[in-house]
């Protein structure tokens, strides 16, 4: 007697939609994630950049203290103008003088309601902008 005829059985496996979804699923998991990761580096650099202005601050007002006159830039805190009788400095490096984004940081004097004012255009490098993209502006 022959047996009855069987197909042969399947491979088991995934079909290409399954793993579309699959690919789908891990790749908006790991979307959200890197959203997640680049949020919070923005907001440690604007924590970073305040308190690197206040810094700043202090360092212009030692200048002042010892030359007896505001910094005509930032510069003068690296090095030694011409005309900065009593300069005591370095007072700063280069790198302090640029916020955590790269950008040089903008010092303004006179400031608007100050002697002088630093500011940093924070996470969108433009002026203005909310949260993480507002500037920051330090006065003593």
């Amino acid at each position: 007697m022959k047996r009855p005829y069987r197909p042969m059985a399947s491979q088991g496996g995934f079909t290409l939609i399954e793993l579309a979804v699959v690919i789908l699923l891990i790749g908006g998991i790991v979307a959200l994630a890197a959203n997640n990761i680049v949020g919070a580096k923005n907001k440690s650099n604007y924590k970073l950049a305040n308190t690197q202005l206040n810094l700043l601050v202090q360092k212009v007002s030692e200048y002042q203290s010892d030359v007896g006159s505001l910094p005509e830039s930032l510069d003068a805190l690296v090095k030694a103008p011409a005309n900065a009788d009593g300069w005591l400095g370095p007072y700063t490096n280069e790198q302090q003088l640029k916020d955590p984004w790269g950008v040089a940081i903008e010092y303004r004097n006179p400031g608007t309601d100050a002697e002088f004012e630093l500011v940093c255009l924070a996470a969108d490098k433009k002026a203005g902008g909310d949260g993480v993209d507002k500037d920051i502006v330090v006065k003593p």
